[in-house]
């Protein structure tokens, strides 16, 4: 028997078909989708106003702000206090053992018995420096924003905005990287949204603002097998979408529906503490890089507004650096953000080079750092290790 789609004169074509109407087949329509529109992803230009002080503001942001120059003149920086005794400490033969011997015990395929048992022939000390240089600054940016209008204060024009400079913030703590967002005062004000043109909804992306979709079972037939009608769409061939409930359009994320946004200048404050580190070359073998991770005996420390370079130290490649490090902060930190204080340390990094014997043949290792850390290549006791 030859199979007939359902047909009434609810579904056959007169002429003229309500845009909103989906025939099915069973002649019922799917949920009818009321009208909406859809605006630009990124609001326009013309949706911000022009704010005295702020016309280069811009959606995203419009670069870090150069601070004013100082009512008052800056304070000049001093030079520290003079260090005559720079003391130059070395590790006795026992400290040397005993890292050895918590070195080889925390690796599982490494015997115990070189470290424990070998004997040392020979400590030679290879101590070197660590100058660093911080600068702490402060950088402000400023960038237009919007969230949804729920009744908030507008106080656009009302008087003009202070200077992105002249906001007050909170209170930073000096070499400590930190954040602040401040709404800029009378900068705000409340404009349609542009994502939805102020409907407070969007087409659904899903069912492309129809309500409804092809069933995915029975693929818009109305049937699976043969005769049998498609239970999921009861044989309607169609869908409610399950997205937007057959509505054929969702709230709008950018107002969250309100249809409304508060426009508004936002200043971000930036804290951050610019390190440069740098390590006099102590030609032992031990790689530089394996200094970044311990720490050493601090032998200076000089904290100021705006630090001098050192001077009276015994290393003149510490001199060197300390020289350029300091003039090259200055230059790069106080063209577009406010230094707010400096600080210079010198630390003596203790770095000993340990050979030792050990059946017959010489061996060598390293002990650095305040924490007495050990590295080892070519252990001559280790073991290949398996997980069965």
């Amino acid at each position: 028997m030859e199979r007939q789609p359902i047909m009434n004169h609810q579904n056959r074509n007169y002429g003229v078909v309500n845009p909103g109407f989906v025939p099915t087949a069973e002649g019922t329509p799917a949920m009818f989708a009321p009208p909406t529109a859809e605006g630009p992803s990124a609001p326009p230009a013309s949706m911000f106003d022009s704010m005295p002080g702020y016309e280069g503001t811009i959606a995203g942001g419009g670069g870090f702000l150069p601070p004013p120059m100082p009512a008052h003149p800056l304070p000049v920086p001093e030079p520290g206090p003079e260090q005559p005794h720079w003391t130059i400490p070395s590790i006795s033969e026992d400290t040397a053992r005993e890292a050895f011997v918590l070195f080889a015990s925390s690796k599982c395929c490494y015997s115990k018995a070189p470290a424990k048992d070998g004997v040392i022939t020979n400590m030679e000390a290879f101590n070197t420096y660590r100058y660093r240089l911080e600068t702490f600054n402060e950088t402000r940016s400023t960038e237009w924003n919007h969230e949804p209008y729920k009744g908030q204060p507008v106080d656009a024009y009302s008087q003009p905005p202070p200077g992105p400079w002249d906001i007050p913030t909170k209170t930073p703590t000096f070499f400590v990287d930190d954040k602040d967002i401040v709404k800029v005062p009378y900068t705000s004000s409340v404009k349609n949204c542009h994502a939805c043109v102020g409907m407070g909804r969007k087409p659904c992306k899903d069912c492309a603002g129809a309500g409804n979709k092809v069933c995915w079972v029975c693929n818009g037939s109305g049937y699976r097998h043969g005769d049998d009608r498609c239970n999921h769409c009861s044989g309607r061939g169609r869908e409610n979408c399950s997205h937007c409930q057959g509505q054929g359009s969702r709230t709008c994320e950018v107002c969250q529906g309100k249809q409304q946004l508060l426009v508004y200048i936002r200043l971000t404050v930036k804290w951050t503490d610019n390190t440069d580190n740098y390590v006099v070359e102590q030609r032992s073998g031990l790689q530089a890089n394996n200094l970044s991770s311990v720490s050493g005996k601090e032998l200076f420390r000089d904290t100021q507004y705006m630090v001098y370079p050192v001077i009276g130290f015994p290393d003149p490649a510490v001199v060197g650096a300390a020289q350029r490090l300091v003039s090259e902060h200055q230059a790069k930190y106080s063209q577009t953000s406010r230094i707010l204080q400096q600080r210079q340390t010198i630390e003596l990094i203790p770095v000993t080079k340990v050979t030792y014997l050990w059946k017959g043949k010489s061996h060598i290792y390293f002990v650095y750092g305040n924490e007495f850390k050990v590295h080892a290549d070519n252990y001559p006791a280790t073991c290949c290790c398996s997980v069965m």
